[in-house]
């Protein structure tokens, strides 16, 4: 019986973006979700801090649950430590890229916005991305900080001024060219988390999100071709640091209101079992299962 997983790592619990197409398409497949919750956030950090953490915590995780594929489901993450993670680990590395290509084929006005970390907006692979997909487009990046914590803040349930996401996006617009922006790429998982909130700060402008979630599930389908599961849907979720906010994401036992956690790691911080968080949670499941 094979029961390894498809692994899910990210600094914080933006990667459920990821995690969410993916347990759509594959709802039978067992999947871990791990998060970096000591070192969030990354789009903060230095090219060099992440290059030296990511691979030695993927090394561990990839150790302790022996997982069939792994996914980086974290765009900042993946522009600096990718090459070096699959150079690394002896199986399937996905990794998570800002969605230009797409947004490419979706402008009419051939203006294209790049909302990211600012990790994430200065790398050359974006440069590439650029070049190689919208060579014919204006491409325009803003790295926030800001929108990462504010998607966290959802997450919690902790309220965010509509006039916050505004001035995120002015970001983009009040560039040379700006105006013309008609697409605009969540560079950063933690974004389509927030989509609604970004489309109503957008007002009039008729502009289209993109994110990479719907394409990163196809290539974890091709890739598990063939595969079979005996995980029945199950998951769970791995925090590198436990702390109030980690607490409040846990799934509750039935009765007590206190958390459901199943068991701690000196290492990795502590598991819970079938959900990470009571609102987006619940697509770390299998088919016909809720958080409880």
């Amino acid at each position: 019986m094979d029961v390894r997983p498809i692994l899910f790592f990210d600094s914080g619990v933006g990667g459920l973006s990821i995690v969410g197409p993916a347990r759509a398409a594959l709802p039978d497949a067992p999947f871990v979700y791990a998060a970096d919750s000591a070192g969030f956030p990354y789009g903060t950090k230095s090219e060099a801090e992440i290059a030296a953490r990511v691979p030695v915590l993927l090394g561990r995780l990839a150790e302790r649950y022996r997982p069939r594929l792994i996914v980086i489901a974290c765009n900042t993450a993946s522009t600096i430590a990718l090459p070096v993670v699959r150079a690394a680990l002896d199986l399937p590395v996905v990794g998570t890229v800002p969605a230009i290509k797409p947004a490419a084929a979706l402008s009419v006005t051939r203006t294209i916005g790049v909302l990211g970390t600012e990790a994430t907006v200065r790398q050359a692979y974006v440069d590439d991305l650029a070049a190689r997909f919208a060579a014919d487009c204006t491409v325009l990046r803003h790295g926030s900080a800001a929108l990462v914590e504010m998607a966290e803040a959802k997450l919690h349930g902790r309220a965010v001024a509509p006039d916050r996401y505004t001035a995120v996006l002015d970001g983009l617009f009040a560039q040379a060219g700006g105006e013309a922006i008609d697409v605009i790429v969540n560079a950063c998982t933690h974004f389509p988390l927030v989509a609604r909130e970004l489309a109503a700060a957008a007002g009039t402008r008729d502009i289209r999100f993109v994110d990479g979630g719907p394409g990163i599930a196809r290539r974890i389908v091709h890739l598990m071709q063939g595969q079979s599961w005996a995980g029945a849907g199950a998951g769970v979720a791995v925090f590198t640091r436990l702390g109030p906010d980690e607490q409040a994401l846990a799934p509750r036992s039935p009765g007590t209101g206190s958390p459901g956690w199943s068991s701690s790691d000196a290492r990795l911080g502590t598991i819970c079992p079938l959900a990470s968080c009571a609102q987006h949670g619940n697509v770390l499941q299998g088919r016909g299962k809720r958080s409880p």
